[in-house]
């Protein structure tokens, strides 16, 4: 088996057992928030776990799972990946790499998920959460759009009902997005069923496995074609002057775009 420097993640906690990794997202001190060294660690878990897991589990923190983009890495204009790849087409791929990945992808959601962190849940095959979390999308408030969620999040409750989500910009609850399929499972201890679900995944072939995601990728008439178009998308809006205000407005003074200047 390969060797994965688990100690040298700055954004990420991983751990391994029995053939199931651990990838839990981890920056308590900014409110989970997705920036390029999250995606960057992300990435790296993800391969290692095509070899050698056959589940891979993805959860955030008790009381916040992702809140979407770093604003304050967007404020100070960083962000671009060290190879040249825009930071949308990198998360894009990553999520793409939890669809169709040679590992079940399962999302347990403890705690609120927004915007990108939609995306994170979006993506994954099965997604088990806490009765008390709530989902949003509050990209069209700042003048911007889920571009690369939206998706992932359309495979899921398909173009309507993203559609209404995007536009409302209102949290739902973890029932709602049950009904509308966004969500798998949801409980009052989350943990318990995802206990469940690990037990009867453990038997699953990592060959098996593997064959069927494939299958999917090559069945998928959503995501693949949609990520020119998705990474053009949120290219344009997050090169909008007035868009980029607005993210520095609020990331100094904590106001939102509707409130007085």
């Amino acid at each position: 088996m390969g060797v994965l420097n688990k100690a040298g993640y700055e954004t990420v906690k991983v751990r391994f057992d029995n053939g199931i990794c651990h990838l839990q997202l981890h920056r308590p001190e900014a409110g989970n928030t997705i920036n390029t060294r999250l995606v960057q660690e992300c990435a790296e878990v993800v391969r290692f776990a095509e070899e050698h897991a056959t589940v891979l589990v993805l959860e955030g923190l008790p009381e916040v799972f992702c809140w979407g983009a770093d604003f304050g890495e967007l404020a100070t204009g960083g962000g671009d990946a060290e190879n040249g790849e825009s930071p949308a087409a990198a998360l894009y791929d990553l999520w793409l790499s939890l669809a169709f990945g040679s590992f079940v992808s399962v999302a347990h959601v403890r705690g609120k998920a927004n915007a990108g962190g939609v995306g994170f849940v979006a993506a994954c095959d099965i997604v088990v959460c806490a009765e008390t979390v709530t989902f949003s999308l509050s990209e069209l408030l700042f003048g911007l759009m889920p571009a690369c969620v939206l998706p992932f999040l359309t495979r899921k409750v398909g173009p309507a009902r993203s559609n209404y989500l995007t536009l409302m910009t209102q949290p739902f609850t973890a029932r709602q997005a049950a009904t509308w399929g966004l969500v798998d499972v949801s409980a009052d201890d989350s943990g318990n069923p995802l206990r469940r679900h690990l037990l009867r995944l453990r038997y699953l072939p990592k060959t098996g496995v593997t064959r069927y995601k494939k299958y999917l990728r090559d069945l998928d008439d959503i995501l693949l074609p949609s990520r020119d178009k998705a990474v053009a998308a949120n290219k344009e809006v997050f090169s909008d002057a007035e868009n980029l205000r607005k993210i520095e407005r609020y990331v100094k003074t904590g106001q939102f775009p509707w409130e007085g200047e």
